[in-house]
């Protein structure tokens, strides 16, 4: 992710959970932000100063201070910065007072990596801190797929895709022609605590065959013995 002027954009991941903190921070990098992360409230705000982060991800429930008093503190510096909730309070009156005290978006844990890369994207795309691409609907041959609108398209047909198939399909149409292990899908796709098996990643990548290449030309090849890549028919 790119600010307008072609610099990183700069996210800050605020969690006491280093393992949570070490998958996130090791996607992000992935995508090419710029990344620090802080484990309490106190640390956060103090890396938040010298930073100058473009977005941060928040954890509700900290060591120190809660995140609604992290937040309030990060909007007296930092008024325009992006704050993405991160947390395991669910109940809709959480979500209310979150969003009321100036949160911008709220994902419950546990959660998918990719979709907090998503959010994270679509954040700062909409307050115009980051660059808009020439188009911002993702391409790779003849499928398209428009991520604020949830739809894909084979040459010009729709595609009905269920929550978890969209997510694998936008994890390999962000990184075309890039094979991708097992292990990588997993950690992105599914959520970051999610102790389950390759062949749920196997069954998935069967899954998207069925819709998106079935009596086409394959775009979804496995490379034996390493993952999956996504290419387009043409060279």
């Amino acid at each position: 992710m790119r600010r307008p002027d072609g610099t990183a954009a700069r996210v800050l991941v605020v969690d006491d959970e280093p393992d949570l903190t070490e998958a996130l921070a090791g996607a992000l990098a992935y995508e090419h932000w710029d990344v620090r992360t802080a484990a309490d409230g106190a640390s956060a705000l103090t890396t938040a100063e010298g930073f100058r982060p473009d977005a941060v991800v928040l954890d509700w429930m900290l060591p120190d201070l809660d995140g609604l008093q992290v937040l309030k503190a990060l909007r007296r510096t930092l008024p325009h910065v992006c704050v993405l909730f991160l947390t395991a309070r669910d109940a809709v009156e959480d979500r209310i007072a979150g969003i009321t005290a100036g949160g911008d978006d709220y994902v419950t844990k546990p959660f998918s990596l990719e979709e907090v890369l998503a959010r994270l994207r679509g954040l700062l795309r909409r307050a115009g801190m980051a660059r808009e691409p020439a188009d911002d609907v993702l391409r790779v041959g003849d499928l398209t797929m428009d991520e604020d609108a949830r739809e894909v398209a084979r040459a010009g047909v729709a595609v009905d895709l269920s929550r978890t198939e969209f997510e694998l399909l936008r994890l390999l149409m962000h990184n075309p022609r890039r094979v991708l292990s097992k292990e990588q899908i997993l950690d992105r796709v599914w959520s970051y605590d999610f102790g389950g098996r390759a062949h749920v990643v196997e069954l998935y990548i069967s899954y998207l065959r069925k819709k998106i290449d079935a009596g086409r030309t394959p775009l979804i090849h496995t490379v034996r013995g390493v993952g999956y890549v996504l290419k387009p028919d043409a060279p």
